[in-house]
């Protein structure tokens, strides 16, 4: 079992940077071999083909509004794109133009999961507003626990 946690975000847009600060944090814990985090910041593209390399599971980790309040963490099952729909942008790094690339290229990623944050603030600013900082220790831990639900080999329960 292979795992790919993603983290994504502009850390020049305030909250936005919150996929990159939880991957952070999540890169000092004691992970099992299976599992690799990694910083993609703004770059679909490197993401794409990085799950051309065929992981079981991928988790991004992205401040993405879905109208609740401002620090609120939930996980989502993303649906995978197996077709490519139309035009991508390939300088887009929201989940469903990284898959839609990742379809184009030939590539399928598995089990996609979106650990996601509701932002405060996504004006150019450097820094998490208190509500996302607060969050994103949550959000580690969301993470940590969906990797043991993966069943990685090494990893105690």
């Amino acid at each position: 079992m292979t795992v790919l946690i993603a983290g994504v975000g502009n850390i020049f847009l305030g909250d936005d940077g919150f996929g990159v600060e939880v991957v952070h944090r999540l890169s000092t814990r004691d992970l099992p071999d299976g599992v690799q985090v990694r910083d993609y910041g703004v770059s679909g593209m490197h993401l794409a083909f990085d799950l051309l390399d065929g992981y079981d599971t991928t988790i991004l980790v992205d401040a993405t509004s879905r109208g609740d309040a401002p620090g609120t963490v939930y996980v989502v099952e993303l649906d995978p794109v197996t077709e490519p729909s139309g035009p991508v942008d390939a300088h887009g790094m929201q989940p469903d133009v990284v898959m839609q690339l990742l379809a184009m290229l030939g590539g399928h990623p598995g089990r996609v999961l979106l650990v996601g944050c509701e932002p405060a603030s996504v004006t150019d600013h450097i820094g998490l507003s208190p509500l996302v900082a607060a969050a994103v220790e949550v959000a580690v831990e969301k993470v940590i626990e969906l990797v043991e639900v993966c069943d990685v080999p090494g990893h105690s329960r």
